[in-house]
């Protein structure tokens, strides 16, 4: 019901005007955004740096309408991987292909991410590609799988609410392709994800402990506390050292949880959007998780 009310309200064009324009809706979002500038940004991934959490960095924007828009992301990223190199931070990129030209071009897409891919290599980083909607699931599964092979320093996000993706996950665990494992955040029919929670808690359970046995560099992208757990106890069954694998977070979101993790020995990596098209992606972590909306909810009376 929440889930389905904020991306409801996601679509209203008032409300948007308002939560881009507001001084108090931007003091708000501070929360979940780093700022609208690259400089703010890797101020916050410096911060993080100190406490022992890696991170990385998401610029944010999605369905660019013009070849020039996606090429002009893509160097928007490779200026990210610059600085990041500079200032030695332990942080990757994050792209969401649409950004990229993936509704233009699917070979310009391609391109995109294979230069951006170039760089992180040579920089000793990574690049993380975003699962969207699944209308782009195919699309986006091939374009990474392309460029991995060429570059191996791409890591690829499965949704665990999609039906499909045990298959896929077998595909990319038999090309040695690392995965990012999140829940999903997209509203889909009931046709491709599993519509409750328990559901696809299981089956995000179920994947993991796979991606666990079977993967190159689990990184297991949760909140959920007791999944956490589950994957420590099952971590610790199979013997896997704490430096085959990392868990991943969004950047305000559980950080008592990311303090704990780091401090038990284990990776710690934060997702940290910015830039100026950050409207959708606040909309979808409201969405998503009902807790952040009670506290944006409590926040707005103080």
């Amino acid at each position: 019901m929440m889930r389905h009310f904020f991306l409801l309200l996601s679509g209203r064009r008032g409300l948007r005007r308002w939560m881009e324009t507001s001084s108090v809706s931007k003091k708000l979002t501070r929360r979940f955004i780093a700022g609208e500038t690259l400089n703010e940004e890797l101020a916050v991934c410096g911060r993080l740096k100190t406490q022992g959490i890696f991170s990385t960095l998401d610029h944010l924007g999605e369905n660019v309408t013009s070849i020039e828009e996606a090429a002009a992301s893509r160097d928007a990223y490779i200026v990210a991987l610059d600085e990041i190199a500079k200032r030695a931070l332990p942080s990757t990129v994050s792209v969401k292909l649409s950004q990229f030209g993936l509704n233009l071009s699917q070979a310009a897409c391609f391109e995109n991410v294979r230069q951006l891919a170039a760089r992180a290599k040579a920089i000793g980083s990574r690049v993380e590609i975003d699962m969207e909607s699944s209308a782009y699931t195919d699309a986006t599964l091939e374009i990474a799988s392309r460029v991995a092979a060429e570059y191996d320093c791409v890591r690829c996000v499965l949704q665990a609410y999609l039906h499909r993706t045990e298959a896929d996950l077998d595909r990319l665990n038999e090309l040695r392709i690392p995965v990012r494992l999140c829940k999903g955040a997209y509203d889909e029919a009931t046709s491709v994800a599993f519509p409750g929670k328990r559901d696809v808690d299981r089956n995000y359970v179920a994947l993991m402990k796979k991606l666990f046995d079977r993967g190159a560099y689990p990184a297991i992208a949760t909140h959920d506390e007791r999944i956490v757990r589950e994957a420590l106890k099952h971590a610790a069954e199979r013997r896997i050292d704490a430096a085959k694998f990392e868990f991943q977070m969004l950047y305000g979101i559980r950080r008592d949880l990311q303090r704990e993790i780091v401090a038990k020995g284990y990776r710690m990596r934060v997702y940290v959007p910015y830039g100026t098209a950050w409207y959708p992606y606040f909309m979808r972590r409201l969405a998503e998780r009902p807790a952040n909306a009670l506290f944006l909810l409590r926040n707005l009376f103080h």
